[in-house]
């Protein structure tokens, strides 16, 4: 699958009989991965690929938009290329009418940055409800107040999570066994949900229904001291020194949050928006799959798709595969299998 999947990464692959190639990237940054593949694309590719590219920046930052056009315009050449469009990504008026082209969308260090929102559960079999952040009897202080699940996204978001355990065979009494566990030692349960991913790619395949995805994100967060499933690490920097929050409640508006992404999860929230797994739902096998989708760790990514041969030192070290080790890739594109 490596193979075919590289094949149809490769630019000079690309089908620009009908459009040229078009890329879109939310979250670029400074605009370095911009004027790098602008700049691969402009040495490598045959001229009429680099000719009628376009590359757009979905920034929602100002500040941030405007170096990235200084970082592109670098290269005169690319400035007819590249484009900014400072606006949320997650909001689908941005986008204007669905496009059916196919086009590539690039996501890097995106998702760890998105919002989440937390649920609670008593023990391992109660109904799952929202945490809502508020004060108390006019305390200075927050706490958490636990509510019914009432919010439509949050409740999208945790059917695609416990879809393959409401949906698994299981017998009678292994559930009875379960509910007799649960009361004899109830151990509560947290967990953060992606819901600004889902939003997201909800609104990405619904403008974009053609669309080939590369994402890369933190698989996992050292040293998280905050409790729950994909808790995210909550920092600060005082007197020039890393502070780590056990709660997210003391960061005050001036802490750094990182979100690990449960790549398992981000595959069937993909999955989910592109309708593949409503079709799973409906029972129904003899439809074909929407997607076609791979996670790699950074390493075995840039072996296939990099040149580690250019980046290893003298002594064997090699930063593009023995750096980065708490990250990983998702490629998903479509296919035409679909009836």
């Amino acid at each position: 699958m490596l193979s075919e999947a590289r094949s149809s990464l490769l630019p000079s692959q690309h089908d620009c009989s009908n459009r040229g190639l078009e890329i879109y990237e939310i979250g670029g940054g400074s605009g370095t991965c911009a004027k790098g593949i602008l700049d691969y694309i402009m040495l490598n590719a045959p001229t009429r690929v680099y000719n009628n590219m376009t590359y757009i920046s979905v920034e929602i930052s100002p500040s941030l938009a405007e170096i990235q056009r200084q970082t592109v315009g670098e290269v005169r050449t690319h400035l007819s290329k590249f484009r900014v469009e400072c606006r949320d990504a997650a909001d689908q008026s941005g986008w204007g009418d669905v496009d059916q082209q196919p086009c590539w969308v690039i996501m890097l260090e995106v998702l760890d940055n998105l919002p989440h929102d937390l649920i609670y559960s008593e023990n391992q079999v109660s109904p799952w409800m929202e945490v809502w952040v508020g004060k108390k009897h006019d305390r200075e202080t927050h706490s958490e107040l636990f509510k019914p699940l009432q919010d439509s996204l949050i409740t999208r978001c945790v059917e695609i999570m416990d879809w393959e355990k409401d949906h698994s065979n299981q017998s009678g009494s292994v559930s009875m066994a379960r509910s007799i566990w649960s009361k004899v030692f109830p151990k509560p349960r947290r967990c953060w949900l992606p819901t600004g991913c889902l939003r997201l790619l909800e609104v990405l395949h619904g403008v974009l229904p053609k669309m080939s995805l590369i994402a890369s994100d933190f698989s996992y967060l050292p040293d998280v001291r905050i409790p729950g499933e994909r808790a995210p690490l909550v920092s600060t920097k005082k007197n020039g020194s890393s502070l780590d929050y056990g709660s997210y409640l003391d960061a005050k508006g001036d802490a750094d949050i990182f979100f690990p992404t449960d790549f398992w999860l981000l595959e069937r929230i993909d999955h989910y928006c592109s309708g593949q797994l409503k079709m799973h739902k409906d029972n129904s096998s003899k439809q074909g799959k929407k997607r076609r989708t791979i996670t790699l760790d950074t390493s075995s990514f840039m072996e296939e798709f990099g040149l580690p041969t250019k980046t290893r030192t003298k002594d064997g070290y090699n930063p593009l595969l023995d750096d980065f080790k708490n990250t990983k890739f998702y490629l998903s594109v479509p296919t035409h299998n679909i009836k």
